[in-house]
């Protein structure tokens, strides 16, 4: 059964903390709008400040519906589930806000050290009510380890953009500025995005370890599965060919049908 709090219990804020993805749900105001939920997952994007207030940095995508929608209407909910342990679900439901790079109240949240690649906005939410379920039905996974495609390809574009600083006014046109500008100016629905980072003139710096190990997708191990696999299969039927190779004489001998397999002098 669901329980209901006005603020996030000190158990549920320690439980948070070790959690390794969560998920956005935000919506526009008209019935005709695309209902929108985001799977959030980089290492330390999701911070709480108390029972009352969380913010998390939100890293660059095809899409910018969470900022358009929290301009629209504030709504916003956070669900976060137990993958491990005790089954659990917690609702977060809050009214947002959006500090995009370049603002004061951006960087008074994320300094250089701490930002990510990619990172175009800080979504601070008040937390007006939260709830838990029981979880029953989310099944258990083991964690192996945080993705780093996004933030390579964003490191990459926003090394691009410091490139073009020293030597132009302009953005580069494949560097992540440009990118904001190209795609995360409007939602699905056609509300406002991203307002002033793609003009902003500070320097996307990022905390980004390029010399750090890339995780390796499980197509190896999954190969090496298929091929011992494969080769057990071919040991079996080798050894119930030969089987049936020296006993089907004897079994056709028994029967009477040998003779249709010798020779006759």
């Amino acid at each position: 059964m669901g329980k209901f709090y006005d603020e996030i219990p000190e158990s549920l804020i320690e439980w948070i903390k070790k959690q390794h993805m969560f998920w956005v749900a935000s919506a526009p105001l008209s019935p005709d709008g695309h209902v929108n939920l985001s799977p959030k997952g980089t290492a330390d994007s999701f911070h709480v400040v108390n029972s009352h207030r969380v913010w998390y940095q939100d890293l660059t995508g095809s899409g910018v519906e969470t900022i358009s929608h929290i301009r629209e209407n504030g709504r916003i909910t956070i669900l976060f589930n137990a993958f491990e342990g005790p089954p659990r679900i917690l609702r977060l439901f809050g009214i947002g806000t959006v500090y995009e790079f370049g603002t004061k109240e951006y960087e008074s949240l994320i300094s250089p050290e701490t930002r990510k690649p990619g990172s175009r906005a800080a979504i601070v939410i008040d937390v007006y009510q939260c709830q838990t379920s029981c979880g029953y039905a989310v099944p258990m996974y083991d964690f192996v380890t945080h993705r780093t495609q996004l933030l390579r390809m964003a490191d990459i574009e926003e090394s691009r953009d410091r490139a073009s600083a020293m030597t132009s006014s302009e953005i580069h046109e494949k560097g992540l500025k440009s990118y904001w500008a190209r795609q995360n100016l409007r939602s699905v629905d056609g509300l406002p995005g991203l307002l002033t980072a793609p003009g902003s003139k500070v320097l996307t710096v990022n905390n980004f370890d390029k010399e750090g190990q890339r995780p390796k997708l499980q197509y190896s191990s999954l190969r090496e599965g298929s091929i011992q696999s494969s080769s057990a299969n071919l040991a079996i039927g080798f050894v119930l060919g030969a089987l049936v190779t020296a006993t089907l004489p004897y079994i056709l001998s028994a029967t009477g049908k040998f003779d249709m397999f010798t020779t006759r002098a």
